[in-house]
């Protein structure tokens, strides 16, 4: 009875305005939660913001390397700078005041699946940046040219906004009966749970989205750094397998990240009883890659470990200054 009463409650026919569930916060941890959420949303903006900065202005940093790593961090700025902020002020409201219209809601699902999508071609692309400057270093600077550069971005972006666009192009056609999304921020999942009509083809093409991008950059993961492997047992060279295990390594550890956080969503999604639990993983899925994966990669490169040692001195300067 509760749950009929709930869904005649929640029954709105193609309504414009939707209403966020958002996250079910404790009243005395409010404050805590949002300001934890605001100083991650700090540090994300002003880490990725000035590591872009930092490999425009660098002549150092204008290698293949770290302009593909740069579209990485203008993937977690989009993902993050459309969804953190939205999610602080809901925190400070009431369920029945966290509004959201229709397109809004729309845009909001376009920029975090672009953010998921673009996270996965970009870790592609990068992964054969280090097996062309590995396995063949003689030829990387012959395969790896600034166009090469810009085509691999280019198609990077023009996959992902192609596979987004499609997905959420079937998704705007529906008709909707219900006006409550069941989650922290609107997704394609949540706006298609709101129709009233058959979502067959949404899950069909949604599924094999998913399948098709994850195969692609799983395989594309396996038969690079398997080569990477047999080149580096091969090779009696110490300074190559230095490097390789540098580069790789820190590759490695923010694929599996996000690839950890992202099948989460996916499994959870799939049982209500851990819808908390889900809500988490949508949250961590923006927030902790965005955090990890500057230092990560910062670790990297001198001038980029230069940046944050002056950011962190910054930081330690400034309370000392006051007192």
């Amino acid at each position: 009875m509760m749950f009929c009463f709930r869904l005649m409650e929640n029954y709105s026919y193609n309504s414009f305005m939707l209403q966020l569930e958002g996250l079910n916060v404790p009243e005395d941890s409010t404050y805590p939660v949002f300001f934890l959420f605001f100083f991650s949303y700090l540090f994300i903006m002003v880490v990725n913001v000035g590591i872009v900065v930092l490999v425009f202005l660098e002549k150092n940093l204008h290698q293949p390397m770290y302009l593909l790593f740069c579209n990485l961090t203008l993937s977690d700025i989009l993902g993050n700078s459309i969804m953190v902020p939205w999610l602080m002020v809901d925190i400070l409201l009431p369920p029945s005041k966290r509004l959201i219209s229709y397109y809004e809601c729309v845009f909001q699902a376009f920029t975090t699946h672009m953010f998921g999508t673009t996270s996965h071609t970009v870790l592609m692309i990068m992964a054969f940046d280090r097996y062309v400057a590995i396995c063949n270093p003689l030829r990387y600077a012959a395969v790896v040219t600034n166009r090469m550069v810009l085509k691999l971005t280019a198609s990077a972006w023009g996959v992902a906004f192609v596979l987004v666009g499609v997905l959420l192009g079937l998704t705007v056609q529906l008709n909707r009966c219900w006006s409550l999304i069941t989650n922290p921020y609107c997704d394609n999942a949540s706006l298609f749970k709101l129709s009233c009509e058959s979502v067959f083809i949404n899950n069909v093409y949604g599924l094999t989205f998913t399948r098709v991008l994850f195969s692609a950059s799983i395989g594309t993961m396996v038969l690079t750094y398997t080569r990477i492997t047999v080149v580096c047992l091969t090779s009696r060279n110490k300074s190559l397998n230095s490097k390789a295990l540098k580069t790789c390594s820190t590759h490695l550890v923010v694929y599996l990240i996000m690839v950890f956080n992202g099948m989460s969503i996916i499994t959870l999604h799939r049982f209500l009883q851990y819808s908390d639990h889900r809500k988490l993983c949508t949250v961590l899925f923006h927030i902790l890659p965005g955090s990890l994966n500057p230092i990560i990669y910062g670790m990297q490169s001198a001038e980029i470990k230069k940046f944050f040692s002056k950011l962190f001195e910054s930081k330690k300067v400034l309370p000392s200054s006051s007192s």
